[in-house]
């Protein structure tokens, strides 16, 4: 009896054992558990460096792939080892993407996975929810006024009606909080104290801008034509990809400061 209880000890220890090299099989073989917690490889100094560089490339990509929103690069770096390069890793997912539907992007202060402007047609088409890159459809005088925004933050509803010489509704304001591109920002000193306006991290996302610094300057749009003196010639609704296809009302000369 004593012979058949080791014998039946010895298989129960196998199977045990089977069971934990399938369990470390099928767990990443960069992550490791000590004490019930999960350690992270990120310099993966056992693997050949060819290896090593293909696993931070996959790590990075699944990461941005997962998240609803532009990572960060400090968050990327989480991912990798000290001696890895980011540019040249992030370059090379962008040349691997290459020919797929999808582009690596910087948006927002971060990076994104996002779906080539020529597919957009193809996701409208099925209308399952899945949202194409780019910004949403906004009347004339909603990009006029999100682009006024984006270049005077903050500033509130009167100045804005101040610089197109009209009135600018609060229904403009709501459709444009609305779809996320403005947030109400300081109140201001003056009388009713209003809250002014400035552009959100969804506003950066929809135009593809890494940060406002990557708005146009204003002297180019001006040696472009886009932006005369007077406000009567005021035309801002290409600036970021919206169709112009009807203009700014002509109104009366303002100074802007």
């Amino acid at each position: 009896m004593k012979g058949y209880a080791d014998m039946r000890s010895t298989k129960a220890a196998r199977a045990d054992g089977a069971a934990s090299d399938e369990t470390r099989a099928r767990r990443s073989p960069c992550a490791t558990v000590r004490g019930g917690d999960l350690l992270f490889d990120a310099d993966l100094v056992d693997l050949p460096q060819a290896m090593r560089w293909r696993e931070w490339m996959g790590r990075v990509e699944a990461a941005i792939f997962a998240s609803p929103t532009a990572v960060a690069r400090e968050a990327l770096t989480k991912l990798v080892g000290r001696a890895c390069n980011l540019d040249d890793l992030l370059s090379d997912i962008r040349d691997d993407l290459r020919t797929r539907p999808y582009e690596l992007v910087h948006v927002a202060g971060g990076y994104q996975l996002r779906t080539k402007a020529r597919y957009a047609d193809a996701i409208r088409v099925l209308n399952n929810g899945a949202r194409a890159a780019g910004p949403p459809a906004l009347t004339p005088n909603e990009s006029f006024v999100v682009t006024a925004i984006a270049y005077l933050q903050p500033t509130t509803r009167t100045e804005l009606s101040q610089l197109a010489g009209r009135e600018i509704s609060r229904d403009v304001i709501g459709s444009l909080r609305a779809h996320g591109l403005i947030a109400a920002g300081p109140r201001v000193a003056m009388p009713g104290a209003p809250y002014a306006y400035v552009t959100t991290k969804r506003f950066l996302e929809v135009f593809g801008l890494a940060s406002l610094r990557d708005l146009p300057d204003i002297e180019k749009l001006e040696d472009a034509g886009l932006l005369q003196r007077s406000a009567s010639e005021i035309e801002l609704d290409g600036m970021f990809g919206v169709e112009d296809e009807d203009a700014v009302e002509p109104v009366e000369d303002v100074e802007v400061d």
